[in-house]
C-alpha cells in the first residue's frame, strides 16, 4: 500500500525569501532601486492597462534592454544565487521529508509563484520543490526571451490546487484540471498552503474551504496587522513567523498536520481491516 501524500504549496516572495526575488540581484544589475523598479511597473500597468504580473515581465525586458542587458535564460539563474531566506529555509525541507518518513507520509513540495522562475532555478532550494511554478518567458531558438510562456497571478494560483491534488503535471493540460476524477492523487484535506498575506487569499481561502490547511506567515519585525486579519476573517488556519527552523510554531504546525495524516491512514486501515 502507498503511504499517504502531504502536499505543501509555498508561495516565494516573502514567504521563503525575504523580499521579492528580483530586488536581490536584478534589479540591482539595472543601477535602480527596488522602489524604482516596481513603481516603473506600476506606472507601466496604469498607463497601458496590462495586466500587473504581464507588466513586470515586460519592464524586466525593458529596462535590461536599456541597460545593455542581454537577458538568458542562465543570465535570470545567476539573479538566483544571492537570494536570501527566512531561518531555517535551507534544513527545513529535509528534516520535514524526514519527520514524514517517521511517520509514514510522503512530503511533496511545491512552489506556486509569481515571481520569475528562471531567477528560482537559480536558488539553492530549487531542487527540493517536487514541482515549481512560476511566471515564465518563452526563449526563441537564439536564447531570448521572446514572450510569455506562463504567467501566474494572484487568482491563477488557484489552479495549482487542483493540479497538484489530480496529478496534473503539464501545465497546458487544461482538460484533466477540469475533468472530474474518481480518485485524487492527493485529497484536498491533505494540502497545506503557505503564504505571506494579501496576494495568497484565493489560494489560502481555497485551500482552507476544502479541508486543507493555509498558514499566513510574517515576518519577524513586521506587523502581524494583514495576517491577523487574515485569520479573523476565517481565511486561515493559523498565522505564525516566518521562521523555518526545528522547534518554531511553523515546525510545529506542519508536524502535527503529518501526525494528523499518519493517525488517520492507520485508522482507516484498521477498519478496512476489522471489516474483513
Amino acid at each position: 500500500m502507498s503511504k499517504p501524500i502531504l502536499a505543501i504549496m509555498y508561495d516565494f516572495d516573502k514567504t521563503l525569501s525575504t523580499t521579492d526575488m528580483q530586488n536581490y540581484t536584478f534589479i540591482p544589475n539595472l543601477g535602480l532601486s527596488p522602489e524604482e523598479f516596481w513603481g516603473a511597473t506600476g506606472e507601466f500597468a496604469a498607463k497601458t492597462g496590462v495586466e500587473r504580473i504581464l507588466s513586470y515581465m515586460y519592464v524586466m525586458l525593458e529596462k535590461a534592454k536599456e541597460k545593455g542587458i542581454k537577458v538568458t535564460r542562465e543570465y535570470l539563474r545567476e539573479c538566483g544565487k544571492n537570494i536570501e531566506f527566512y531561518p531555517g529555509v535551507l534544513t527545513w525541507f529535509d528534516r520535514i521529508n524526514k519527520y514524514g518518513e517517521e511517520h509514514g507520509v510522503e512530503v511533496q513540495h511545491f512552489l506556486v509563484s509569481s515571481g520569475t522562475k528562471e531567477i528560482v532555478e537559480g536558488c539553492k532550494i530549487y531542487p527540493k520543490f517536487t514541482k515549481a511554478w512560476g511566471c515564465e518567458y518563452y526563449f526563441n531558438e537564439e536564447g531570448e526571451p521572446v514572450w510569455p510562456k506562463l504567467a501566474i497571478n494572484y487568482t491563477q494560483k488557484t489552479q495549482f490546487f487542483f493540479r497538484i491534488a489530480k496529478g496534473v503535471d503539464k501545465d497546458n493540460d487544461d482538460a484533466s484540471v477540469n475533468s472530474k476524477t474518481p480518485e485524487l492523487r492527493v485529497p484536498y484535506e491533505n494540502i497545506v498552503y503557505m503564504g505571506d498575506g494579501m496576494t495568497d487569499i484565493a489560494c489560502m481561502t481555497l485551500v482552507k474551504k476544502n479541508g486543507g490547511t493555509s498558514i499566513a506567515l510574517y515576518p519577524e519585525k513586521a506587523k502581524k496587522e494583514v495576517v491577523d486579519q487574515l485569520y479573523h476573517d476565517k481565511r486561515v488556519n493559523y498565522v505564525a513567523m516566518a521562521n523555518y527552523k526545528e522547534g518554531s510554531n511553523l515546525d510545529q504546525v506542519v508536524k502535527l498536520v503529518i501526525e494528523k495524516i499518519s493517525i488517520s491512514t492507520r485508522m482507516m486501515n484498521l477498519e478496512t481491516k476489522l471489516a474483513k
